[in-house]
């Protein structure tokens, strides 16, 4: 008997598809069947399924298990699920609760606890000797940072040493306190015994989305703490090897993002903004397990090779092309402007 997926479909039901093909063939077929959504539509509704499209489409090329919650908002502000898939599992978090560290040192900002001109120490032995970061490439301790300064690399080159630095001015429980009281009970970093050291700890798909959502409506830090975070998150500087890699500068300015990764998790969550700077879509995305490809080979990996990240970075430029038509009235963030310059 000679069947393709499409001929397949044509005995009727997904059943019949599942009989004869098994329940990942019979996905296929169904996916195979449905008709392509147009690249850039021109509704919230038909974005949301584009987005829901490309998702299952990359997710089933890579592999490995996903946690994820995207969504795409109304022009009235209501935000619906694009994806809402295992958003509620508790997962390894890894640099994307950089954020959330962020939001803890921020908001004893805001109540004038600290200031992000004051200084902290880099000595020689907070810097943690890998490959990630800058403060290990200084060569030359101790030195002097300021808290804005710890901030900026924490949420850019994801400096691990930056997260030690944080922890000078909030320390884990009270940074987990500060999580808890604005209502993220999962997104909690791990203390150790030194009370000004942690590991990044856990979150979920839905809490780290609405940490995402609550920042862009306000709900989370002052005015000036939410745009010097997002200023952060959007740089240019700032992770371009997931959902930003096929998007140009400027499109990249649009986009907040930070990523994760360790052993064989590949995470990222952020937010796009529409073209007049309104958070029109929110993603975050946590991808572990068994990927397409040779595992010791993966584990070993953190680039665009890997399966995860190649798939976010599809899914990035198919996202951006989603949502490029549409808008929102939720509140503007804007974007500083890009400038080049050569020295001087």
């Amino acid at each position: 008997m000679t069947l393709n997926r499409r001929s397949v479909f044509g005995l009727g039901t997904v059943a019949a598809a599942t009989a004869v093909l098994g329940s990942n063939g019979a996905a296929q077929a169904q996916e195979d069947a449905e008709v392509e959504i147009e690249r850039s539509p021109a509704t919230a509704d038909r974005s949301r399924r584009r987005v829901a499209q490309i998702y299952r489409r990359q997710t089933r090329k890579a592999r490995g298990g996903w946690s994820s919650l995207i969504t795409v908002a109304d022009l009235d502000g209501t935000t619906k699920p694009a994806v809402d898939e295992n958003a509620d599992v508790v997962v390894e978090a890894y640099s994307v609760n950089k954020i959330a560290v962020a939001v803890a040192v921020l908001d004893k900002v805001d109540r004038g606890l600290i200031k992000l001109e004051q200084t902290v120490t880099v000595s020689s032995a907070i810097v943690i000797q890998d490959t990630d970061g800058i403060f290990a490439l200084d060569g030359a301790y101790p030195s002097e940072v300021t808290v804005g300064h710890a901030l900026a690399n924490l949420l850019t080159v994801s400096d691990n040493t930056a997260v030690r630095l944080c922890g000078l001015v909030v320390p884990a429980l009270e940074l987990n306190e500060i999580l808890r009281s604005k209502g993220f009970v999962h997104t909690q970093v791990v203390p150790v015994a030194n009370p000004n050291r942690f590991f990044l700890g856990t979150t979920t798909a839905r809490e780290t989305h609405t940490l995402l959502q609550k920042l862009v409506d306000g709900q989370l830090l002052s005015a000036a703490s939410t745009a010097y975070l997002l200023n952060i998150l959007r740089a240019t500087a700032s992770f371009t090897d997931g959902v930003r890699l096929n998007l140009t500068t400027n499109e990249r300015l649009r986009v907040a993002t930070k990523a994760g990764w360790f052993e064989d998790g590949r995470n990222e969550a952020g937010i796009m903004f529409s073209a007049d700077n309104r958070a029109i879509l929110i993603y975050s995305m946590f991808a572990s397990g068994e990927f397409s490809g040779d595992k010791a080979v993966n584990d070993e990996d953190f680039s665009t090779t890997h399966p995860a990240v190649a798939a976010r970075a599809e899914l990035g430029r198919s996202m951006f092309d989603a949502v490029i038509k549409i808008t929102t009235t939720r509140p503007k963030h804007r974007a500083k402007v890009y400038r080049f310059f050569n020295g001087g």
